[in-house]
């Protein structure tokens, strides 16, 4: 039975589990040179209504790299542009591909894709939420912490889709989660109300972003303006303006505080870029952890074992 992965409910905290680890041991194995061909054979398609760097050049290299073959479909080179309906392309594309990546606007177009679809769908973005930039997210604490109990992760900033996914890995996994988000920009209220029923940890959200960031592990941040709201972005820097991840905001945290974010990343405004650069940023790290989280989300869809 296929399985998509469309949200961070779509899995439980033992999938997690078995992705952290198996993300682990492909990157221990790259560097030192061990190939790994489990997809070979296999065809992963794109499809990208948003642009993308991160997201699309490692799932494209994680298929290589596993020896399978992807293909990017820009959504204006489809019928989709001429309104084919999506559950005909969707009937389509499963009888030619064993995997699709969708980055888009909509979370309702990607789940009406997934359910006429006969082959995994996976999120690579839409405006409600990011659930694999938050699973490598969460393998990079793991890899520079060695644990996610009893840490204190700070999210500062937009309660947008990025914000949205962790609030889900708060609910799967207990995590103790504060989000710091000015008043008229806090995450979805169902989301959120739904994560803090679920949760055996804790979640909290403040609008005081010092407060927030006392004794934090972890603080992470990510723009102002997520796509689709470019034109708010001069307004939005006013408002998010004490919400910057800068030298003072750091002190309020613990000595040896993390700092994340999904990039890209304006310097400057959501993070100064002496805290982008500096020695408590693990932000490359971050980014490289997508490969190999990607290779082990397709792994673990795509796989026939």
């Amino acid at each position: 039975m296929k399985k998509d992965l469309l949200t961070l409910r779509d899995l439980n905290a033992d999938d997690c589990e078995a992705l952290f680890m198996r993300s682990f041991e492909l990157k221990q194995r790259r560097a030192v040179g061990i190939p790994d061909r489990t997809l070979q054979g296999k065809t992963l398609g794109l499809i990208f209504d948003k642009p993308s760097t991160r997201t699309r050049v490692s799932f494209e290299a994680a298929m290589v790299q596993l020896g399978g073959t992807s293909l990017f479909l820009n959504t204006k080179d489809t019928q989709l542009i001429r309104n084919e309906p999506i559950a005909d392309t969707a009937r389509v594309l499963s009888r030619y591909l064993d995997g699709l990546v969708v980055r888009t606007y909509s979370q309702d177009l990607l789940m009406d894709l997934a359910s006429a679809a006969s082959i995994p769908i996976i999120n690579g973005l839409t405006d409600l939420y990011h659930p694999c930039q938050v699973l490598s997210d969460l393998m990079t604490i793991l890899e520079k912490r060695g644990r996610l109990e009893g840490l204190k992760i700070v999210w500062v900033g937009d309660g947008n889709n990025v914000a949205h996914s962790w609030l889900n890995a708060a609910a799967i996994l207990g995590l103790n989660l504060v989000l710091a988000c000015p008043e008229g920009y806090q995450p979805d209220e169902a989301i959120l109300a739904a994560a803090v029923k679920d949760t055996k940890g804790k979640i909290v959200v403040l609008s005081d972003p010092d407060e927030a960031v006392r004794d934090a592990d972890v603080i992470y941040t990510d723009v102002w303006a997520s796509m689709g709201h470019e034109s708010e972005h001069e307004r939005r820097k006013k408002v998010f303006k004490p919400y910057q991840a800068n030298q003072r905001l750091l002190a309020m945290a613990k000595q040896d505080v993390m700092v994340m974010h999904c990039l890209p990343a304006h310097r400057g405004e959501e993070i100064a870029a002496d805290v982008l650069e500096g020695a408590h940023s693990v932000v490359w790290d971050q980014a490289e952890n997508k490969l190999h989280m990607h290779k082990a989300i397709l792994e673990r869809l795509m796989s026939d074992h």
